[in-house]
């Protein structure tokens, strides 16, 4: 290498820079909460001639990480094929065709060739959640769709900017089949202007070391994150490891999925078979490629966190084709819960399978669901029509050195729920709640975190409710004698009545009118270890903060408080050596 240390470190921490200058700049200037707040959004570098990862913003979602990588190598491979025209400097492709190494149809993507002298160095790519993008429902997440042409409007890689300028004819035909269509301006320029963001500080930083130097970097970079995976992977004796994950239904037949995994780990590589999965299924819960590939990026990100982000990290990943199942959906089969759903079951299969030969690296199961809610309708008060995305959190797994975090983030991604004032500034529904979900975590010797409860009432004017969530037949696994987190729970109030939808986590078209409400309680994590090993005093504080009831604390953990919440040693002694 003749790049030397110091210089290499500055170009990668360059490269990060300007990744997450992009990021910052999207949220920014993006018109939608779900962007501007929750941050569902993320920007990268990509080689010019593999669309191999070179750097992303580390406030993006990681489960772009695999996705933007394999359509940014589909799109160069399209344009050398003239199935895609061929870029010129200024353009901006545009592209959410979930089959080519998307995820959804709401996550857009835009990609931008940075040239030198003449020639593509590489390209700038970014991923925004748009709030609609037309289909069935308001939102896109159809709960009950048989076709992806039901989900929205399926774009394929074409340039909405030439040479900097916007191609009005093209933007016209998307307006044109999505909802609320005025608002996606400010999204669009938002998408647009953070590429130009990137471009303007990557340049910078190739005048300063040349193009050859920060080549050089990008590829010693590659390397090293290669090397650092295969020696994390060394940590794994080398053997077979399986698990089994499953999908509450797929929105239409009202039978679980499975997603069984084999794990194979051998010389410094883990190889990931999915044979034995559920096949392709009806309803919306598919997976493409992409997206599966990514799932499985991202949850040895979780466990190997310290190894740098680049595609060198993997190299040592060999992911067989899983062929024949809906973890490999073709067109057209339904796709919206893809990305923020099943890519969290993928995730929840690799930690089950690595806990017992990595127990100080991997903990329980998360609450592994984002929690979709969209709400559309229209407001008089405003004289205009809305789509409300709705985000939610939920509790971690506990693990080997803590318990789990209470409301967390989606695995999948560092998104954060937008702020209750904005939703209701924005949107006309009023939050009765927002609280923890007490009680959610799974008992273990460190419990899991706690989820989510919130309620939300419609204001005025009417509205269709949806959902595409997961994990409410079954709440998220404990790991070695952990019990299992609470489920799911979605509940609509109307006309004095209660209704729980058919499949629990997943609905459509649920008609709302003024003084409706809708409650959501996100899953808790697992718990880690045996219960009846947890420390008595963190039970009783548990209990003490209205966690855990009394009763709870006795037939969870095996400790019995006295009237003033201590504890009442010897009877807890005398419980726990009976149950044990």
């Amino acid at each position: 290498m003749s790049v030397d240390p110091i210089t290499l470190s500055v170009i990668q921490s360059g490269l990060q820079q300007v990744c997450d200058e992009m990021d910052l700049s999207f949220s920014r200037a993006a018109f939608s909460p779900v962007i501007a707040e929750a941050n569902d959004r993320s920007d990268g570098i990509y080689s010019a001639i593999d669309g191999a990862l070179i750097a992303q913003g580390s406030s993006g979602l990681p489960v772009f990480v695999g996705t933007m990588q394999y359509s940014t190598r589909v799109l160069i491979e399209m344009i050398a094929n003239g199935k895609a025209a061929a870029p010129q400097p200024g353009d901006i492709y545009i592209v959410n065709d979930p089959y080519l190494g998307g995820t959804h149809l709401m996550d857009v993507r835009f990609a931008m060739p940075v040239y030198r002298d003449g020639e593509i160095f590489c390209w700038l790519s970014n991923t925004g959640h748009w709030p609609d993008t037309g289909g069935a429902v308001p939102g896109g997440f159809s709960a009950s769709a048989t076709s992806v042409e039901q989900e929205g409007l399926r774009l394929p890689p074409v340039r909405l900017f030439k040479q900097g300028v916007l191609d009005q004819e093209i933007y016209a035909i998307i307006c044109s089949n999505i909802r609320v269509s005025e608002q996606r301006i400010g999204d669009v320029k938002a998408q647009a202007a953070a590429l130009l963001v990137g471009e303007k500080r990557l340049t910078r930083l190739l005048d300063r070391y040349g193009d050859a130097t920060v080549n050089e970097a990008i590829a010693e970079l590659r390397r090293r994150s290669e090397e650092q995976m295969r020696a994390c992977i060394k940590l794994i004796p080398d053997g077979a490891y399986t698990s089994t994950a499953y999908v509450d239904s797929d929105g239409v037949v009202d039978e679980p999925l499975e997603i069984r995994l084999s794990i194979t780990a051998k010389s410094g590589e883990l190889t990931f078979d999915f044979t034995g999965s559920s096949k392709p299924c009806i309803g919306p819960m598919n997976s493409v490629l992409a997206t599966t590939l990514s799932s499985v990026y991202l949850a040895m990100r979780h466990i190997f966190p310290d190894v740098p982000i680049s595609a060198g990290a993997f190299e040592p990943l060999n992911v067989i084709r899983p062929v024949g199942t809906f973890l490999d959906a073709h067109y057209p089969r339904p796709v919206s819960g893809c990305a923020a759903e099943v890519s969290q079951r993928i995730a929840e299969a690799v930690f089950a399978a690595l806990v017992e030969a990595l127990p100080d690296r991997v903990t329980a199961s998360p609450a592994g669901s984002s929690g979709n809610f969209a709400l559309g309708g229209f407001d008089q008060e405003r004289n205009q029509g809305y789509v409300m995305y709705q985000i939610s959190g939920g509790g971690y797994g506990g693990n080997s050195d803590h318990d789990g975090l209470a409301n967390g983030c989606s695995t999948i991604g560092i998104s954060k729920a937008p702020p209750v004032e904005i939703m209701e500034q924005q949107y006309p529904v009023l939050y009765h709640r927002y609280a923890l979900r007490e009680g959610s975590g799974g008992a273990g010797y460190h419990r899991g975190g706690f989820g989510l409860d919130y309620e939300i009432e419609l204001r005025r004017g009417q509205a269709t409710a949806s959902f595409v969530m997961d994990h409410g037949r079954f709440g998220p696994p404990g790991a070695l004698g952990g019990k299992d987190g609470a489920p799911n729970c979605v509940q609509v109030f109307k006309d004095g009545e209660v209704i729980v939808p058919v499949h629990l986590s997943k609905a459509q078209d649920i008609p709302l009118t003024p003084g409706d409400r809708v409650r959501v309680m996100t899953p808790g994590g697992g718990g880690y270890g045996d219960p009846l090993r947890r420390d008595c005093e963190s039970v009783a504080r548990d209990v003490r903060m209205g966690r855990y009831t009394p009763d709870q604390a006795e037939h969870l953990f095996g400790v019995l408080l006295m009237s003033n919440y201590e504890v009442d040693e010897q009877a807890t002694k005398a419980c726990r050596a009976a149950r044990g």
